[in-house]
């Protein structure tokens, strides 16, 4: 009965793992630029003496959606949409830098050019502009500004956006939605060089690749999958029970 019961209890801890994952892509479907989590699950058999029959189920490892989102234009001086295997460097909130495909940028009250409240770096570090000018951002990342009282020709670069390329599978995805570079033997994680080659397109914005309905439909499959998990173990305790009161001495 116990091997009945650890693997009906792993399946249901797996389970609730992965609904954990799912309602986070949902929470995140009109996200921009958010790239859907997934988990892979696989049979592991239980290392130690005495039980070379149990297996539990165990997660793979974490992986990324790397395909597209919907591209919208929306007209916005600081939104920008970035192409296929780009990425935009970002200072996390532990200080490093990190990289995200979201492209909404905002300029606080400071002149601070931020992307979900993080710094985004330049050639140069966080970049920052004037109070009170014009934004607008080039095709190949180049920020430049009208300040107040400039012609409607003067436009003056500040810094430029720095934008690297990054294939499916080179970075790990973090909890914060931010991917990284994957840390070495020491627990240190490099940073990707800026390449002047990529271009973005201005004014566009992309959108979470997450869809809805493929979310919710996996919701309900991994509820009636751990109420499955959760009926085998009820029929383990109860098939105990009954394999106790025949062995139990009669009086």
């Amino acid at each position: 009965m116990d091997r009945m019961l650890f693997t009906a209890m792993s399946g249901a801890n797996q389970a609730l793992e992965q609904q954990a994952v799912v309602a986070n892509n949902l929470a995140n479907v009109v996200t921009p630029g958010f790239r859907a989590q997934l988990v892979q699950m696989q049979a592991a058999p239980v290392a130690g003496e005495g039980l070379p029959t149990r297996v539990s189920v165990s997660a793979r490892g974490a992986g990324v959606d790397w395909s597209e989102g919907p591209i919208t234009h929306t007209g916005r001086n600081l939104d920008v949409a970035l192409g296929s295997d780009t990425l935009l460097a970002v200072q996390g909130s532990d200080g490093q830098e990190a990289y995200t495909r979201r492209g909404d940028l905002q300029v606080d009250s400071e002149g601070a050019v931020s992307v979900a409240g993080l710094p985004v770096i330049g050639d140069g570090g966080p970049l920052s502009v004037p109070l009170g000018s014009e934004v607008s951002i080039g095709s190949d990342g180049t920020i430049s500004v009208r300040e107040l009282g400039m012609e409607p020709r003067g436009l003056s670069p500040v810094g430029k956006l720095k934008l690297v390329t990054a294939l499916p599978g080179e970075l790990e995805a973090g909890s914060d939605g931010l991917f990284r570079q994957p840390a070495d033997a020491n627990g240190n994680r490099g940073t990707l060089a800026a390449d002047d080659s990529l271009r973005l397109a201005p004014g566009a914005l992309e959108g979470s690749n997450v869809s809805p309905t493929g979310a919710m439909v996996a919701m309900i499959d991994n509820a009636r999958r751990y109420e499955m998990q959760m009926k085998a173990i009820s029929s383990a305790d109860e098939n105990a029970k009954s394999a106790n009161t025949l062995l139990s001495p009669q009086g």
